[in-house]
């Protein structure tokens, strides 16, 4: 699969690739290999410590595995790119911001996600910003679900603090025709990087364990998803089925009554290049759903 999801005008449309200058080079470079180029930056310098020879094809033991971004991804690589906008970056994404002011209803779902970079050991990830989004209780996604299509809530970025951590308040999502019950993110190494679905170096989908999301269905606004759910297994859907989701299933606390929280580490390698992301995908989206227009 191509990264590089953009087409770029060539400054010197008359010259080869090779001669089109240094400012062309680095922006055709992934922001790992600049980084790996130039010996720039904490995750560059872990890496030469690691003196790694990893091929940049290959997932790393231990690294959540590369899934697709799905269908609607809100990055800008099919359709609207939210992370463009003022607000983006916020722990609450029950609600939409920067005009619409529509609200995700729901159990709660607080969710951690503790990003660690295996080419420092599994050191903390301190700075890298994580974008999660997911479906509401309807099984609708905003910017694209006909019905939400003006909205943007249940997506969002936070920062990684000291230890790596990222945490978003949201609901819990549905469970649609085809899919486990799940939640996607994006990883990116700073701030300044989310506003290109390119400079993403880390694709991947939380799944939720089935006691709790039989607890939540069981509750009103979640009936059809109680139907979908007796449809689909970890072991047949189409993302976690290859190994179950054994390194994507969350922990859960919590009940339907105070709600939950929901945990994940996240273990990246930035000696390897993204192996999925990117529009489509088989990311089984829900019946009459479609991108807007």
């Amino acid at each position: 699969m191509d990264h590089h999801r953009h087409q770029r005008p060539l400054p010197r449309p008359d010259a080869d690739l090779e001669d089109q200058g240094l400012a062309f080079d680095l922006g055709t470079l992934d922001r790992r290999r600049v980084l790996r180029v130039l010996g720039l930056g904490a995750v560059a310098v872990g890496v030469a410590a690691c003196g790694s020879t990893t091929p940049a094809s290959t997932t790393s033991p231990g690294e959540i595995p590369d899934e697709t971004a799905g269908p609607f991804p809100g990055d800008g690589s099919t359709g609207a790119n939210v992370l463009t906008r003022s607000g983006i970056v916020r722990s609450d994404i029950r609600t939409s911001f920067g005009g619409p002011t529509g609200v995700a209803e729901g159990v709660p779902m607080v969710l951690e996600l503790t990003v660690a970079d295996l080419a420092r050991g599994g050191s903390p990830f301190a700075g890298a910003a994580v974008y999660v989004w997911h479906c509401n209780r309807e099984g609708d996604y905003s910017l694209y679900s006909e019905r939400i299509a003006g909205e943007n809530y249940l997506r969002g970025v936070q920062i990684a603090d000291a230890a790596g951590r990222v945490r978003f308040t949201s609901i819990v999502p549905a469970c649609y025709e085809g899919r486990w019950p799940h939640v996607h993110l994006e990883v990116y190494p700073d701030a300044p990087s989310i506003v290109d679905a390119g400079n993403a170096i880390a694709t991947s989908q939380v799944a939720l364990p089935e006691d709790t999301c039989r607890q939540v269905y069981a509750q009103p606004g979640y009936e059809q998803s109680a139907t979908a759910l007796d449809d689909v297994t970890l072991t047949s859907d189409n993302v976690f089925g290859d190994d179950g989701g054994a390194s994507q299933l969350a922990t859960v606390t919590g009940d339907v009554a105070t709600g939950y929280t929901v945990a994940l580490p996240v273990r990246i390698d930035t000696r390897t290049a993204p192996a999925a992301g990117g529009p489509g995908g088989p990311d089984g989206a829900p019946p009459g759903v479609r991108p807007s227009r």
